[in-house]
């Protein structure tokens, strides 16, 4: 096997092995994924709740999205091989760009409250979500008012600001409201700290020799 393909193959195992680390904290993530889900449990997993005349029904759903950039460097081959130059990540450009993703669901009562419903129309969706440190102060901040979207549905919001490495662990406090039937809400713990993604990236894991 050629020295660049073996190089590659050691960055991104290095990198696969990362995901059930970032999991780590209140929350918990779906298999196989690197992102931290309230409520915790598998693809499904919602929190409820019914309007007061048990007419109305609304689920939400929430997922953290750390999301980590860095810049690449060019290095040499391993020894022997040296002209085989490659891109490799610079830990010391790390940096954390959160992305945060809301689901919904409503439905309806027809005739009999909560036994039979239907999920149909359009519907008001406003989802809101902050990023506080350590000291609760704000760190960032997402808001949308989205109209006129299908009972069930989901939605990405770029979190639109960078959060450094290894300054501390952050709640997330979020919600989801159908305009008239209620809001849910939840929070989740995310710790910043970049370490594994420096170990995932040192010369020995990126085929280094």
């Amino acid at each position: 096997m050629k020295p660049t393909r073996i190089a590659a193959l050691a960055l991104a195992t290095a990198a696969a092995a990362l995901a059930p680390v970032l999991c780590q904290g209140a929350a918990t993530a779906a298999d196989g994924t690197s992102f931290l889900q309230d409520p915790s449990g598998g693809e499904k997993a919602m929190k409820s709740m019914w309007t007061k005349d048990d007419m109305h029904k609304v689920e939400a759903q929430f997922r953290f999205q750390p999301g980590i950039k860095y810049k690449t460097v060019t290095r040499p081959g391993p020894k022997g091989a040296e002209d085989y130059e490659r891109k490799v990540p610079d830990p010391k450009t790390l940096v954390w760009e959160p992305g945060y993703e809301f689901a919904w669901s409503v439905a309806d009562s027809q005739g009999v409250k909560k036994v039979l419903t239907t999920k149909d129309g359009r519907h008001p969706i406003v989802v809101h979500a902050v990023l506080r440190d350590g000291r609760r102060a704000k760190a960032a901040e997402v808001h949308q008012e989205l109209t006129n979207r299908p009972a069930t549905g989901r939605t990405k919001v770029p979190g639109g600001k960078r959060i450094a490495c290894d300054t501390g662990k952050y709640t997330v406090e979020w919600s989801v409201t159908r305009t008239g039937y209620g809001t849910l809400t939840g929070s989740l713990v995310w710790d910043s700290s970049c370490e594994q993604y420096r170990t995932a990236f040192t010369p020995q894991n990126q085929g280094a020799s």
